[in-house]
């Protein structure tokens, strides 16, 4: 996860990219803006280059959709109502949130730019930029994060390369959609452990999802076809009442 503290007036007219229609690492971000027409500016861009966003217009909200769900970056403003950024970084930072900071800001200050790199920022970029820039900065931080990372993922003959996006099991490779890597890499970063329909639809689908409450079983049948049909042994579990679980045993499997 990382977090970027923003504040945005006087952004640079915003160019196309080149790399908007490549295929990225599914990345979730929540957008703190109180600004609305820079958030939902942001939030355009962002879906655009590929990622799932969630929106927040306040400090105290965003803290609220950070403590509630899992996220790879926030986009947050400095100066915001109830709770301001610097005031939200330094609480997610004593709740041990280990999260890469970019801030953006007009502030170009030494002393500006001293004061947010001490409270843990780990980049900063001064305002007016460009979206392009800013877009360039986020894979760089999330590469660097992920050199952290395990970013292949095995059990049984079944291989998830999250890097590549491709699945394979028994040295067969195997077409998902979108939805359903997403949903796949969830459960294999958390193999043997039960996760419920909430934690799948927060990880998943971003806080304005309005789907029916059966989404999540639509995809699992799907998935379970494709990655357990014809083979052996059953990697994808129902636990009745509880969720779903990916491992190798069948213990605990309904029919």
């Amino acid at each position: 996860m990382f977090t970027v503290i923003i504040e945005l007036p006087g952004i640079r007219k915003m160019h196309r990219s080149s790399c908007y229609c490549r295929e990225v690492p599914y990345l979730r971000i929540l957008v703190v803006e109180d600004a609305r027409d820079m958030n939902r500016l942001i939030e355009k861009t962002l879906k655009r280059d590929g990622y799932s966003v969630d929106c927040c217009f306040d400090g105290e909200e965003a803290l609220t959709c950070l403590l509630g769900a899992e996220y790879d970056a926030v986009l947050l403003d400095v100066m915001m109502p109830k709770l301001d950024g610097y005031s939200l970084l330094g609480q997610l930072r004593d709740k041990n949130f280990e999260t890469p900071v970019l801030l953006l800001t007009a502030r170009d200050a030494v002393a500006d730019r001293v004061k947010g790199l001490d409270m843990g920022a780990d980049d900063y970029l001064v305002k007016p930029f460009a979206f392009d820039e800013l877009l360039a900065r986020i894979r760089a931080m999330t590469r660097k994060r992920a050199g952290n990372c395990k970013n292949q993922f095995s059990l049984a003959d079944l291989t998830v390369d999250i890097e590549r996006r491709r699945v394979f099991r028994d040295g067969k490779e195997i077409t998902l959609i979108p939805k359903e890597f997403s949903l796949l890499e969830y459960l294999i970063r958390h193999q043997g452990i039960v996760l419920s329909r909430e934690q799948m639809e927060n990880q998943i689908w971003n806080y304005e999802f309005s789907g029916s409450s059966n989404n999540i079983d639509v995809y699992i049948s799907r998935l379970r076809k494709k990655i357990d049909a014809g083979y052996k042994p059953r990697l994808l579990h129902t636990i009745r009442g509880v969720g779903w679980v990916l491992r190798a045993d069948d213990a605990g499997e309904l029919p």
